[in-house]
């Protein structure tokens, strides 16, 4: 929270030019931070064999769905202010375990690790909480979250909006297909930009009153506290004074933990060494994944019809993880991919 901070009283103090250069800085670091969610949660996604915890899959592939577009969304803010994403380099995927880009949650590791009860609780409900619950379970504060780390972006943007016009990047770089939020959501100036990003934290977070996003759908936190309590959260049919609005007193979400691949925990590559075959199913699948993030650069970039190779590169990551997650590396054990980038 610190370093965010003083990196932003910084930019106040400097001039026009370098608080617009740390503006790009911090979107870029926003992509980076919105990427880093995504192995972590398809690892768990993966983890779930083929047929089972069939409405937990479905949450949380909604969930990593949104996170591409979040993605997306701030590849469109940087573009919109003159800026370049890059997500075809070696650091922008994390290492795992680690801490997440822009000191958010800065206590928190986060692990590549099959599903499980307790990583919901212990990560992905960290990484998605709210500063304000609406379910009564508001979370000690722990470092920023993800929706304070915006405000402080948005709070540039508008101060940086008010010297003058930031909004000078190409029109044509802007991403308004693939997603059918971004059909309406090209980041034109102040006003789209602000819009950007607050669909963003809503739909991580939901709003201080209400657990749903824009698009009436539970924000991420929510639906990772569904799974955990294993029942859906529903409007409180009998508030009482001091009582929650929601409460988690929908339909059973059963969760059942002989339906996920016993999957190791953080693999490296170190781990397949003296297994070949586990060893070349691991490669194939972080050249996929490399050149899928390769293709999202370039579509960020000004290839925008590039969008539709890089889903399919996405699709194939499942079957190649789920094949490498039925290979046994050591007993009672299965590997899993190790998300490593692989240059072209």
């Amino acid at each position: 929270m610190i370093r965010l901070k003083r990196a932003l009283i910084d930019c106040q103090d400097s001039s026009f030019d370098n608080r617009l250069k740390l503006l790009k800085h911090n979107l870029q670091t926003a992509i980076e931070l919105e990427h880093a969610t995504i192995p972590p949660y398809l690892y768990a996604l993966y983890s779930i064999k083929t047929g089972q915890n069939l409405e937990i899959a479905y949450l949380i592939k909604s969930i990593v769905k949104q996170e591409m577009l979040h993605m997306s969304l701030d590849c469109n803010v940087l573009n919109a202010i003159g800026g370049h994403p890059k997500i075809d380099y070696p650091r922008f995927i994390p290492h795992y375990p680690g801490h997440l880009p822009g000191s958010v949650e800065n206590s928190l590791i986060v692990p590549l690790a099959a599903l499980s009860k307790q990583l919901l609780l212990d990560v992905f409900m960290v990484i998605e909480e709210p500063v304000h619950t609406v379910d009564g379970t508001d979370p000690p504060p722990d470092g920023i979250t993800i929706g304070e780390f915006y405000q402080h972006i948005k709070a540039e943007i508008s101060a940086l909006s008010a010297h003058q016009n930031i909004f000078t990047g190409n029109p044509e770089k802007q991403l308004v297909t693939g997603f059918p939020e971004l059909q309406t959501m090209a980041v034109t100036d102040e006003a789209s930009a602000l819009a950007a990003i607050d669909m963003i934290v809503a739909q991580g977070e939901g709003s201080d009153t209400s657990p749903l996003d824009p698009e009436e759908e539970l924000a991420h936190y929510y639906k990772y506290a569904e799974i955990y309590h294993g029942r859906k959260l529903i409007p409180n049919p009998d508030p009482a004074p001091g009582q929650p609005a929601w409460v988690f007193e929908g339909h059973r979400i059963v969760f059942d933990p002989a339906g996920v691949y016993p999957v190791i925990s953080n693999p490296h590559d170190k781990n397949y060494k003296d297994n070949p075959r586990i060893a070349d199913l691991n490669l194939t699948f972080n050249r996929t994944y490399s050149d899928m993030l390769r293709k999202l650069h370039d579509v960020f970039n000004g290839e925008p019809d590039k969008l539709a190779l890089a889903l399919l590169s996405m699709q194939a990551l499942r079957e190649e993880a789920q094949l490498l997650m039925t290979q046994e590396v050591v007993p009672g054990q299965t590997a899993g991919p190790t998300f490593d980038y692989i240059p072209a």
